[in-house]
């Protein structure tokens, strides 16, 4: 109950901020590190709606965080391979209101974890967390004068997964820093669930998938 609690008030807060409308889609420069995404698991179970929002499905929201996901954090192919895992912990999908006075933006609450397959270790100690946002009206406006529901979904899963690449990018040397010895593993991913597919060894009969069950706590 305080959670929640705490999570709305958070929501209350974060609808007088904002980060403006979807920029393109920026082209990749340099990698990072050797980072390659493994699992894309994003979940919402749970989850906290913000007060005066729209109404969304749970598939709805991790759908189109997990499509963002792999549009942005996809196009990263190092050597080394590492399971992202996201918890949408509140969301508010903001109405279409009196500008000015009661119209609320649009927010993603989330929380990001990383593991590294090689070790089977998770690399942040404590849950990071990134607050999304929607806002094409600038900071007095809210994107329910503007944007369909769907579209308010689709710019909060894009700004989620601009705030992972920033995470990943900002924590290169320390996270995603060369590894001695470390051999490219292929494999391909579920579309549906983001789970990891081994691809099969061609001078092996089976290939057994030897990776963590990626989580979110």
């Amino acid at each position: 109950m305080i959670r929640k609690t705490l999570l709305v008030l958070s929501l209350a807060i974060l609808a007088a901020c904002g980060s403006g409308a979807r920029e393109p889609l920026p082209p990749v420069t340099e990698p990072i590190g050797d980072f390659r995404m493994g699992f894309n698991i994003v979940v919402a179970n749970d989850i906290t709606k913000g007060p005066a929002s729209r109404d969304a499905t749970e598939e709805e929201l991790t759908t189109a965080v997990r499509a963002a996901m792999e549009e942005r954090i996809g196009r990263y192919d190092g050597d080394g391979l590492y399971h992202i895992g996201l918890r949408i912990e509140a969301y508010t999908l903001g109405r279409a209101g009196v500008p000015l006075l009661f119209s609320p933006k649009s927010v993603f609450l989330v929380a990001m974890n990383v593991w590294d397959d090689a070790t089977q270790e998770k690399l942040n100690a404590e849950p990071i967390r990134i607050n999304a946002f929607d806002t094409p009206g600038g900071p007095l406006v809210g994107s329910g004068l503007v944007k369909t529901r769907e579209d308010q979904i689709e710019a909060l899963a894009f700004d989620t997964a601009r705030g992972v690449e920033e995470i990943l990018i900002q924590n290169r040397d320390a996270w995603f820093g060369p590894k001695e010895g470390r051999e490219r593993l292929e494999f391909t991913r579920d579309p549906l669930t983001g789970r990891q597919l081994i691809l099969p060894d061609e001078d092996a009969d089976e290939t057994a998938a030897d990776t963590p069950e990626a989580t979110v706590n």
